[in-house]
């Protein structure tokens, strides 16, 4: 059985406080895109196992968290041996939720192929624990995120008729790296008040808390922003703690010459 884990960006991001164990309340909302990986899982009679192919992904194969949602699973439900064929084109380290929507996706699949009868809200609760953003790809629509990223709120976007220049740089950001020298600050208007201001308006209110430590530290990830503006983006910005940078144009723009290494562009629904 194969299905396609697709990724997402953040529309601003705003770390409002630090809790007591020393994880952070943000706001921000959370957008699906089409750019996705490729996963399959088989039965085998075998031992499980996880094959990566495509983009390299840092550390040990055991701390996948697509082994780790099968794992997860298992412990509560009878469930045989897989084979899981993971191509990545989502370059992890790039604020996009890859390895999340791997994870999710997992679930998804075998749930189906042991016809475990679990229903979303059910998945939704093995997903909060394997990551924050994991659960958005359940139902993997437009959603405002709060608390550490994990509770979530319908949000009405209307991006019909723009396009979005997606450029992912080769450098990676660990989470972190990026929270590292951030002021959590409870900002005067939420981001779910502002991203209900005309798109061309952003530009002035839909701030990223985590560019000003991570452009300081890879001023090339800035320069990308920059240009997407000089280009005509009317909206630009840093997908979570970085390192991949979006631009959201009136028209199509193919950038492709500009921008060397990968580039996803898509129109937004």
């Amino acid at each position: 059985m194969i299905c396609f884990p697709n990724c997402k960006i953040n529309l601003g991001l705003s770390i409002v406080e630090k809790r007591s164990n020393g994880f952070h309340n943000i706001e921000t909302v959370f957008y699906p895109l089409t750019f996705c990986d490729a996963l399959e899982i088989q039965n085998t009679e075998g031992a499980t196992s996880l094959y990566n192919y495509g983009v390299h992904i840092p550390g040990s194969s055991h701390d996948n968290l697509c082994l780790k949602a099968y794992h997860l699973l298992k412990r509560d439900h009878k469930i045989g041996s897989v084979e899981i064929h993971l191509l990545k084109n989502i370059p992890a380290g790039a604020g996009l939720g890859g390895g999340s929507s791997d994870a999710t996706y997992t679930l998804l699949l075998l749930n189906d192929i042991f016809s475990l009868s679990l229903n979303n809200t059910q998945i939704k609760e093995y997903a909060k624990q394997l990551g924050s953003d994991c659960a958005f790809f359940i139902d993997n629509k437009p959603l405002f995120a709060s608390g550490k990223g994990d509770c979530f709120e319908t949000v009405q976007i209307n991006l019909k008729g723009y396009y979005l220049v997606l450029i992912i740089p080769e450098v990676s950001v660990s989470t972190a790296e990026a929270y590292a020298g951030v002021k959590p600050l409870k900002k005067e208007k939420s981001i779910k008040e502002i991203i209900q201001l005309p798109v061309k308006e952003w530009k002035d209110h839909l701030i990223n808390d985590f560019e000003k430590t991570v452009f300081e530290k890879h001023p090339e990830i800035q320069k990308i922003k920059e240009k997407l503006y000089t280009e005509g983006a009317v909206y630009a910005g840093m997908s979570g703690s970085g390192s991949a940078v979006y631009g959201i144009f009136d028209h199509d723009r193919d950038l492709k010459k500009m921008f060397p290494g990968c580039i996803v562009r898509c129109e937004l629904l």
